[in-house]
């Protein structure tokens, strides 16, 4: 399969992604309880580094220069756990979609609690690389912060199909990362167009959003413009996120399941063939 044909089938998943989201809008909740919770346990941590300190922002001082990065990799550990914990409980609704069977928020919520030790194992790991390319972009010159952004890119890219591999496969963090890094390796193609095409499709519905928004910020009201402009970004960036995860979804499942149920026999043939 050559590439333009490789990105005609990502698009086309990516399409049917957004079918499957539209049958079953219930999915939306998974990325607002994401953020929501990523917002309340960071607030938490800040409120209590802010107490500790009297509330006073000029003690926030480190005692040693290992400190800062303690914060980091905490604040990455919790990064991580939310987000693949409410998208392992998409995905897995996904597949029950796929399967036939009834989708609930419930379901999902109760699948990633049963994978929760894997998944703050992956976090741990996560966190750790993530710690440690912070430190090297922190402390090196151009060289080292231009090494860090690349192994930041290939991190990101390898570890796409993560969270399916964690939830169906007996691996370990590191047997993760290589399973996610082969299936991408057959994928990119599809991988690619998927992101480019919501990159894009995100990228123009925030621009539609932030022209209408700063008219009415300039005439009417700077608080309902912001706000509103706030809101209509808030539900583009959970849309686009549960699009992703449901295309994550659909690929891996097709690699150890069925999804003919949402492609034509013709696609179906070459849409997921292996090099």
């Amino acid at each position: 399969m050559n590439f333009f044909d490789r990105l005609s089938n990502g698009w086309a998943i990516t399409k049917s992604s957004f079918s499957i989201l539209k049958k079953n809008k219930q999915l939306l909740l998974f990325p607002v309880l994401s953020g929501i919770s990523m917002i309340l346990i960071i607030a938490s941590i800040v409120i209590s580094l802010l107490a500790s300190a009297g509330w006073d922002v000029d003690n926030l001082g480190f005692n040693n220069d290992a400190a800062p990065y303690l914060y980091t990799f905490l604040f990455y550990l919790v990064n991580y756990f939310v987000i693949v914990f409410f998208n392992m409980a998409l995905i897995h609704c996904t597949k029950l979609y796929l399967q036939g069977e009834e989708v609930s928020i419930a379901a999902g919520l109760k699948f990633s609690l049963s994978r929760i030790g894997v998944i703050f194992s992956w976090a741990m790991f996560a966190a750790t690389v993530g710690t440690l390319l912070k430190a090297l972009q922190e402390n090196s010159g151009w060289l080292g912060k231009l090494l860090a952004g690349a192994l930041g890119i290939v991190w990101g890219v390898t570890t796409f199909f993560v969270v399916p591999v964690i939830a169906y496969e007996n691996l370990g963090p590191i047997g993760a990362f290589k399973r996610s890094s082969q299936i991408m390796k057959e994928k990119w193609g599809e991988g690619l167009a998927s992101t480019f095409s919501l990159g894009l499709i995100q990228f123009v519905a925030i621009l539609l959003i932030i022209i209408p928004c700063a008219l009415i910020a300039n005439s009417i009201s700077p608080v309902i413009g912001i706000g509103l402009g706030v809101l209509l970004i808030c539900i583009v960036m959970t849309v686009v996120s549960a699009i992703e995860a449901i295309f994550i979804s659909l690929v891996y499942q097709n690699i150890n399941g069925n999804v003919e149920d949402h492609f034509n026999q013709q696609l179906i043939d070459g849409l997921f063939a292996r090099k």
